[in-house]
């Protein structure tokens, strides 16, 4: 396990998991330490709080001591605070089963360090005490100073565009196909709305997640025993961008660009494209494997 590193931007915005209206209001109630996350408050406490202090997120079950241990570890670790510097939410991966494939988690206990609605830290696994609360001390150092802060009261400065609290009620109903046609609809009004156009992109990744990803599938090793498989490539490199490693995804792709040729290799220049376009532009790992993406075209 490793401190986490600079924040940087990822995609799939997880805003789009639970009902935004509903939540907002409920977020005047404060702030908790500890939360249980549902459907219902998914959006509020993992992506809206982590625009102000990391969330650490721990997808685990009862079934596993380590997962009970580390439950019990950060649950202490976040209700000790003197003043709330992150928030700590357990999702219980077997009554949530939508919202842990949703955060592409692989193995239990997972933890995710979330800020600004995205990944930026990951472990597997059990972990001591005195380690756990050394990551944790320095994800609130280097990551909580690049936040917002928490406001007095506790409550949202601005309400949602209502557009998209519309598109991400579809999301938390299961839908996300409906969701990319409502944000399409808001790049169509309006062109040069770039949040619609990540948020589209975000939810397209979704609806290939659900109609790729079988219980138990793993994607990236069937990609890769089988290299030349477009579409398999195509579902590693999306699994990855949503387990938090888009590097990954970008090297797997640039290396099919090298070895396609004709509709083949445009198909993979425009997915890659499209990854690219989940992320800031200034993202260094996008605008590195934009470069080597020229190189591998030209």
């Amino acid at each position: 396990m490793t401190a986490p590193d600079r924040f940087t931007s990822r995609a799939v915005d997880l805003g789009q998991l639970a009902d935004a209206a509903r939540d907002r209001q409920a977020d005047k109630a404060g702030v908790a330490a500890y939360v249980e996350l549902t459907p219902d408050n998914a959006e509020r406490e993992m992506v809206r709080r982590s625009t102000q202090v990391p969330v650490v997120v721990l997808v685990g079950t009862a079934r596993s001591p380590e997962s009970e241990q580390l439950r019990a570890d950060l649950r202490a670790l976040a209700e000790g605070q003197e003043q709330t510097a992150f928030v700590f939410g357990y999702l219980d991966a077997d009554a949530q089963a939508r919202l842990a494939q949703a955060l592409g988690v692989q193995g239990l206990p997972t933890v995710l360090a979330l800020a600004a609605g995205r990944p930026v830290a990951s472990f597997q696994g059990g972990q001591p005490a005195e380690q756990l609360r050394g990551w944790v001390g320095a994800l609130v150092e280097q990551v909580g100073p690049q936040l917002e802060g928490l406001p007095a009261d506790g409550g949202e400065e601005e309400a949602d565009d209502p557009r998209f609290t519309a598109a991400e009620e579809l999301i938390a109903a299961g839908d996300p196909a409906a969701a990319v046609e409502a944000y399409q609809a808001i790049v169509d009004a309006e062109p040069g709305n770039t949040r619609a156009r990540q948020a589209r992109d975000n939810a397209k990744l979704l609806v290939r997640l659900a109609e790729h990803t079988e219980p138990g599938a793993d994607p990236v090793s069937d990609a890769d025993a089988d290299p030349r498989d477009v579409g398999k490539q195509f579902a590693a490199a999306d699994a990855e961008v949503a387990a938090g490693a888009p590097e990954r995804a970008f090297e797997r792709l640039i290396a099919l660009l090298t070895t396609s040729a004709g509709d083949e290799r445009d198909r993979v220049r425009d997915r890659l494209v499209e990854l690219f376009a989940l992320f800031d532009a200034g993202d260094e790992r996008v605008i590195a494997a934009r470069t080597k993406m020229a190189s591998a075209l030209f």
